[in-house]
């Protein structure tokens, strides 16, 4: 059999996308027959011995595209290691090595995908693609100028540099001095949504993910999952 790069097995096994176990490779938690791995080796999945963490990596045969309903209160990890609840809980029902799409911060909720597909994963979080993310946010301030909208628009100047030109609609203003602005960015920093209405002087008070791309959230429970469509997988793909 051909060999084949380690991280695209470590991919097709569920373990992390290609960039995620490129990274589980250098921090040496990857072995191939009893040694430490190097990044860019390949192997040959029939004779050579694979472990991550001292467990043996086995390719899953069955592709899994779960898209989830994440609550807040809980991270977008498989383990963590503050022991806070993770978004795994809610797909235990899953007998499959999937993972987490990106992430979602502990205190946001709405659509999240999860996958077995190392390739699937890294076409969706790769910059180069700019999937579009929408998000609704709740936001301090009964009144948010044009002025503060087009600085969105246009960009915004973060800690880790300017952002890329968002899409942005104030969608209804309450008595309480609070709005919700529903708002469409392609990149996926930390807590990037919420820097940028705190940058602009409206801090966020609560935040759901709508949208990925063309693939809607829309009626799925809150906590609950789905499998994916042929055809929404393929309008990710």
């Amino acid at each position: 059999m051909e060999k084949i790069r380690l991280q695209k097995v470590l991919a097709e096994a569920g373990i992390a996308s290609r960039r995620k176990a490129e990274e589980l490779i250098l921090s040496g938690k990857i072995k191939v027959n009893d040694k430490v791995a190097v990044l860019g080796q390949k192997v040959d999945t029939e004779f050579d011995k694979i472990e991550y963490n001292g467990m043996p990596v086995k390719a899953e045969n069955k592709k899994y595209y779960i898209m989830l309903y994440k609550p807040e209160g809980c991270v977008c990890t498989l383990k963590d290691e503050l022991d806070r609840p993770t978004v795994m809980e809610y797909v235990s029902d899953i007998h499959a090595r999937i993972f987490p799409i990106g992430r979602l911060d502990f205190d946001t909720e709405g659509l999240l995908l999860l996958t077995n597909d190392g390739d699937f994963a890294n076409g969706i979080t790769h910059p180069s693609k700019n999937i579009e993310k929408t998000y609704i946010a709740h936001i301090k301030g009964g009144h948010v100028s044009q002025e503060k909208l087009s600085r969105l628009r246009k960009g915004i100047k973060l800690d880790d540099g300017m952002t890329k030109p968002a899409k942005v609609r104030l969608d209804t203003i309450y008595n309480n001095g609070t709005s919700l602005v529903e708002i469409t960015i392609t990149e996926g920093r930390n807590r990037q949504v919420r820097r940028m209405f705190e940058a602009i002087g409206h801090p966020v008070i609560a935040l759901k993910r709508t949208k990925i791309g063309s693939l809607e959230l829309g009626k799925l429970p809150y906590g609950k999952w789905r499998h994916l469509n042929p055809a929404e997988i393929k309008s990710l793909s």
